[in-house]
């Protein structure tokens, strides 16, 4: 294949309009999101130096979705979406600010901690399902899959920039400007959805108020073998294995006893690097297949044994860089499968389960990795989530093998 060629199929969401001001606009805010990460994790551990507290902030942000999740995705499925993202995006600047503020007043606590990652979690709610379905009115069918690695790509070019600032303004400023940097972010999104064409967007029937909606979206998902198995592995795995912003930082300042966020920075910033170029090396393909995921899911397990086993900081930055490749590799690939076999009509409540499997078991997976890690090291933490990844691509060989499809937007029998 041809460098222009190739170069044509990876960026070809790009050339729509409306995708390129969205993609331009989440790189600058996601920049900030993770400038935000940075600053609440190590807020944490200069606050209490507890593993468990730290686990309990990044659970707290995951709550709502647990307990509410497909309701998100039904209000995707109800509503405009870029009404939606209006609001969402418009609260998450506002609760920046106040931590922001929190942290300027010399008013931090963890009870006020807690209430704010469970805000944001609130607001991610309703923001993350409309996010991932909102892809698609913007580039159609034919671009989805593209589309989809696009955004995970800049997900992690904002995780590449955001930690290495926030590192730098936490030592010479202080982490209070790491969350207003954050809180100005969500403008550059607010602007991009102004300037966008109404008219581009691909039409999008939306569902009705009838009762039972819910319980319809699980019930398609549950008679579909396919879209059932990697909901379940994405699940196991996003419970167990993706706590970075648990095992990171404290692998930074336990193991490696890391003085300042600037090593936990580059921890981060080494998986950003390389989930950008995993993201780029599978944005080309037009298809994911059962086969490509399984085979993404047992590298991921490899490299995350990897990870918990290196003897120097510098040995396991570099070994960061193939583990962010392999993971964001491993989530765009299953985003997008899931997208493109799964019927428009349930997209919104489909999606809001792949975000409850992926992002809702942290509740569960964040404390418990920081209590495997308070009773022993945050290398045993990053281990048990190697171990139940390895088990999980076991799992799905079985599926990979029998390469059963869906005919996309299909809508089986599910009444």
């Amino acid at each position: 294949m041809s460098a222009h060629v190739y170069s044509a199929k990876t960026f070809a969401a790009l050339g729509v309009r409306n995708f390129r001001l969205y993609f331009i606009g989440q790189l600058i805010s996601v920049s900030g999101t993770w400038m935000q990460s940075v600053a609440l994790g190590w807020l944490v551990l200069q606050t209490t130096g507890s593993s468990l507290d730290l686990g309990y902030v990044v659970a707290l942000q995951f709550v709502p979705m647990v307990l509410a999740g497909p309701y998100g995705g039904l209000v995707a499925d109800r509503r405009a979406k870029r009404q939606i993202l209006y609001v969402t995006q418009s609260v998450s600047g506002v609760l920046a600010l106040g931590l922001g503020l929190l942290v300027s007043l010399h008013d931090v606590s963890m009870v006020a901690l807690y209430i704010m990652a469970a805000l944001l979690g609130l607001v991610n709610l309703f923001d993350n399902p409309a996010r991932q379905s909102f892809v698609q009115e913007m580039v159609g069918p034919e671009l989805i899959a593209n589309a989809v690695r696009l955004n995970s790509v800049l997900m992690n070019g904002g995780r590449l920039i955001g930690p290495g600032i926030a590192a730098g303004f936490i030592a010479v400023f202080g982490s209070a400007v790491c969350f207003y940097v954050n809180a100005a972010s969500y403008i550059a999104v607010l602007v991009a959805l102004v300037m966008m064409r109404g008219a581009e967007f691909l039409p999008m029937r939306t569902v009705s108020r009838d009762k039972g909606q819910v319980r319809l979206g699980l019930r398609y998902v549950a008679s579909q073998p396919l879209l059932r198995e990697v909901l379940i592995a994405i699940a196991a795995i996003g419970t167990f294995a993706y706590n970075f912003t648990v095992s990171l930082p404290l692998l930074a300042r336990t193991t490696f006893h890391a003085r300042s966020a600037a090593d936990y920075g580059v921890l981060m910033a080494a998986m950003g690097l390389g989930a950008i170029i995993g993201g780029l090396a599978t944005a080309y393909r037009s298809r994911p297949t059962p086969r490509l995921l399984t085979g993404l899911v047992l590298g991921f397990g490899v490299f995350m044994a990897l990870v918990g086993s290196m003897p120097t900081l510098t040995g396991t930055e570099i070994v960061l860089i193939p583990t962010g490749a392999l993971s964001i590799a491993l989530i765009s690939t299953a985003n997008s499968f899931l997208q493109t076999n799964s019927s428009q009509e349930m997209r919104g409540r489909v999606m809001s389960l792949y975000a409850v499997a992926f992002l809702g078991t942290t509740p569960i997976g964040a404390p418990l990795i920081g209590l495997v890690i308070d009773h022993s090291n945050p290398r045993a933490g990053v281990w048990l989530g190697a171990a139940v990844t390895l088990i999980t691509g076991v799992f799905l060989v079985r599926t990979a093998l029998v390469q059963r499809t869906l005919i996309p937007g299909e809508s089986a029998a599910y009444h």
